[in-house]
């Protein structure tokens, strides 16, 4: 396999009025030239997630910490083009995973892709790239923030079911045997039965914090993929049992969500603070949770959720529809065609 020199890349060099205003495709950008500890991918489909442009729109650091012009988006499902040295992986085979050596702007909205050794995987058969390149991010976020905390039978707590990372915290949870209770807005609520929520709250026409109160259980384990409601946590020691944990994923990078964050380490439970440990989550790549996700793919114990799928041409509308912040799942950006192996 021999890449052209060029290539069709979305970059953006500044973020002033949102990532999705800024983006640019340019129709004669380089293709990336991997390190012998990298692999080259031909990139047929990316999903995006918030971090793609969350953090570039944080002003003093896309400034000072993203490369430009810099191309968005981390989670991709392709054909590879030349493996990292000692890689099992052979040219021309079906893989997924994360693109990118940083999390900020890894370079997935491009016809080709490097991703470091250890964030491939052979895509297994019975499933699609589409499919697949909604996995990394999303799918090892869920994984990572569940099953190392829980063990069968535990009763765990989603907040922000129907989302991107949502949606594979509600299935993970269940292959790992535990008794799943989420929230969701009301148009999502089959969504997330369908999904095997035990039971699900409806934020719009319930009060969240007196549900789980009034539920009958309390919780081993809370994972918020929203972290809006900052009451959920100073109030959790109410619907959960001592030493459960409240893992954050989700959340605004505003002034409100920092003081937050900095009351919760730094205000002690005997002087009135937090009586659970709450834990800022940072996701991993761990080629065996990936692994274990496909695998329980395969088996159909875990599935895509794709609320919509726009064309190469389109990412910017794309970003538009995350920015929304009503997604049911995840968004995909078709690059190539299944047949673009070259």
């Amino acid at each position: 396999m021999s890449p052209p020199a060029v290539m069709r890349a979305w970059q953006y060099s500044s973020t002033k009025g949102g990532l999705e205003k800024n983006l640019r495709l340019n129709e004669s950008a380089p293709v990336p030239q991997p390190s012998r500890e990298q692999h080259l991918v031909q990139v047929l489909a990316a999903s995006l997630n918030p971090v793609d442009y969350k953090v570039a729109e944080v002003r003093l650091f896309s400034r000072f910490a993203i490369r430009k012009p810099a191309t968005p988006g981390i989670d991709v499902a392709g054909y590879l083009v030349t493996p990292a040295a000692g890689s099992s992986l052979k040219p021309g085979q079906l893989v997924f995973g994360a693109s990118g050596t940083t999390p900020w702007a890894g370079g997935g909205l491009a016809e080709y892709a490097i991703s470091k050794g250890d964030q491939l995987m052979a895509l297994p058969d019975g499933i699609d790239p589409i499919s697949a390149s909604t996995v990394s991010v999303a799918g090892l976020t869920a994984y990572q923030s569940i099953v190392p905390y829980v063990k069968s039978g535990d009763s765990v707590f989603i907040n922000g079911g129907s989302g991107g990372t949502g949606i594979f915290g509600i299935q993970i949870a269940k292959a790992a045997g535990c008794n799943v209770t989420t929230t969701c807005s009301s148009g999502n609520v089959e969504l997330c039965k369908s999904l095997g929520a035990d039971a699900v709250i409806d934020y719009k026409k319930q009060n969240v914090l007196e549900a789980l109160k009034a539920s009958g259980h309390k919780f081993d384990h809370v994972v918020d993929n929203v972290a809006s409601n900052f009451e959920l946590y100073w109030k959790c020691h109410e619907y959960t049992r001592p030493g459960a944990l409240f893992i954050v994923v989700g959340g605004q990078l505003s002034r409100a969500f920092i003081v937050d964050a900095i009351l919760r380490k730094m205000w002690p439970a005997f002087l009135g603070g937090g009586k659970r440990k709450s834990v800022s989550f940072l996701t991993k790549a761990k080629p065996k949770d990936l692994e274990q996700i496909a695998g329980w793919m395969k088996e159909g114990k875990v599935r895509a959720v794709i609320d919509e799928k726009f064309s190469f041409d389109q990412a910017p509308k794309a970003f538009e529809k995350l920015k929304t912040g009503h997604a049911r799942g995840k968004i995909v950006v078709e690059v190539s065609s299944s047949n673009a192996l070259q």
